[in-house]
């Protein structure tokens, strides 16, 4: 852990407002859902309050406040009792985070790199060409065989026989594949040429375990569990830099840092851009605001005080462009869902020119045991909400959107058989989404290995032919200009070479 540095402040009622924080008595979880010792309990309540950035913890203190030690948690669900996801591995001291919809931070050194920088456009590869990358992670393993339905396989419908999608109701592609009828917003986007799909892809691991499977995907390591950083923010590296970075280079929509931007490269999370401020709505900064940045500008160590009204600066960027009053572009309307709120909110910070080359969101609810459904169900509201908000986020950009290169992924696909009780079990190859104006789409790539029960993984799953890595590197090398691929994917050997060439 990096040297602790504490900031002195008395305003007890200014730093709840600030972080809007629970005490762990009102239902805050803390770590392992208890109350950490030593706590000072102060009118009823016990204040422990503690962020880390880069490698230091900040807290604050104060012979009326305790120090409050909040412990960074996933507490997501996204199937199979998976809580927690790799917390020990992500190690929080590495995060700095205000709660709701504040600012996360993520960086190896003591402080993160951006702040020591002006928050202005830089001049990378991608920023001079205005081409932006956009990762979308789909947590619980989707099922691609009905999300792209092989209606041709006569195995299919035998492997099927109540959840399939009949050929009547499939969105023909392409006459053996089609799309789930309730995927009817990508149908445009595959004819206008701006949708491709890979089917059959995935990781070379064997692994069937959400959180190993996930965090290989992530860090773009299959079968390696040592590593410390994400695929994007090597991606990120690996690209040509001079010149200033932006604060919003690489952003998350979320409360924390995904595994998939941790890394050297600075990346901010973003939960909600109407609250990126600790002062509130508005363009003019609030007595708390004020406060805040105080307890900064009073701190009398040198590492700290640099920094924080560049933290400012960073707030102040976002907020001029009144993210509050922001409206999509006529005609679009979003899913009221976290997920399109999400895209939204990407659409408004690539909007407001604020420098995003990168940006990661993802959407739970994939794993679908029982009761998935076919036409109707289940999965059937869940792949809506998933093309309603990305047709959605397209046509939102308007002109810009042929900048964007939208990729999408899961951590394994689902059993060719469904199981007893009317679901599907976790399997291995699934299908991939790339949605971009320079992607040649209208085309199913890869190679189709079939359905024939021999033709399967292990006699139960779609094998594998494309290596996921081969499509985020297409991607990355294409719209980042990421030429050092043995660094975003260290022993893949991915090479141009072997690109699909989507795009």
């Amino acid at each position: 852990m990096g040297p602790r540095v504490m900031i002195v402040a008395d305003w007890v009622e200014v730093v709840e407002r600030i972080f809007r924080i629970r005490a762990p008595d009102e239902g805050w979880p803390g770590r392992m859902g208890a109350t950490s010792k030593g706590a000072t309990r102060l009118n009823g309540k016990t204040l422990r309050l503690a962020f880390h950035v880069g490698g230091a913890r900040l807290g604050s203190t104060g012979d009326q406040m305790g120090v409050f030690s909040k412990v960074l948690t996933d507490d997501s669900n996204w199937g199979c009792d998976m809580r927690g996801r790799d917390l020990a591995r992500r190690g929080v001291s590495r995060r700095g985070f205000m709660k709701d919809g504040a600012l996360a931070l993520v960086g190896t050194s003591v402080i993160p790199a951006f702040l020591m920088k002006s928050v202005m456009a830089e001049a990378t590869t991608a920023a001079a060409n205005h081409k932006k990358l956009v990762v979308l992670f789909q947590r619980g393993a989707a099922d691609g065989l009905n999300i792209v339905v092989p209606y041709a396989e006569k195995n299919y419908y035998a492997m099927r026989p109540s959840i399939a999608i009949q050929q009547k109701d499939v969105l023909d592609l392409n006459g053996f594949f089609g799309l789930h009828p309730a995927m009817a917003a990508f149908k445009p986007l595959w004819d206008e040429g701006h949708l491709a799909i890979i089917h059959a892809a995935g990781s070379p691991d064997s692994t069937r375990s959400h959180f190993d499977a996930q965090d290989y995907m992530e860090s773009g390591t299959p079968g390696v569990k040592v590593t410390q950083d994400g695929w994007l923010n090597r991606a990120l590296q690996a690209e040509p830099v001079s010149g200033k970075q932006s604060a919003f280079r690489a952003v998350a929509l979320g409360t924390q840092v995904p595994r998939t931007l941790q890394g050297k490269q600075p990346a901010i999370a973003v939960n909600n851009l109407a609250d990126f401020s600790v002062g509130g709505k508005g363009p003019q900064a609030t007595p708390i605001s004020n406060a805040f940045q105080a307890m900064y500008d009073q701190s009398t160590d040198a590492v700290l005080h640099g920094t924080g009204q560049e933290t400012f600066e960073a707030v102040k960027m976002l907020k001029a462009a009144d993210p509050a009053h922001y409206t999509p572009a006529a005609g679009v309307v979003y899913p009221n869902t976290p997920f399109g709120n999400s895209l939204k909110q990407v659409a408004q910070l690539m909007k407001a020119n604020l420098g995003v080359e990168a940006a990661f969101s993802d959407i739970g609810g994939w794993d679908t045991h029982q009761n998935q459904g076919n036409v109707n169900g289940q999965l059937a509201n869940r792949l809506k909400e998933f093309a309603d908000s990305i047709a959605a986020f397209w046509k939102d950009l308007g002109p810009d959107a042929e900048n964007i290169t939208l990729v999408t992924m899961s951590e394994f696909g689902r059993t060719a058989r469904q199981n007893g009780t009317g679901g599907t079990d976790h399997g291995h190859a699934n299908v991939m989404f790339v949605l971009g104006g320079a992607v040649k789409g209208g085309k199913v790539y890869g190679r189709w290995p079939g359905l024939a029960n021999e033709q399967l993984n292990e006699g139960r799953d779609l094998t594998v032919t494309t290596d996921f890595r081969n499509v985020l590197g297409e991607a990355a090398y294409r719209t980042l200009g990421a030429k050092h691929l043995e660094m975003v994917f260290p022993g893949a050997r991915v090479q141009p070479a072997d690109f699909l060439n989507f795009s």
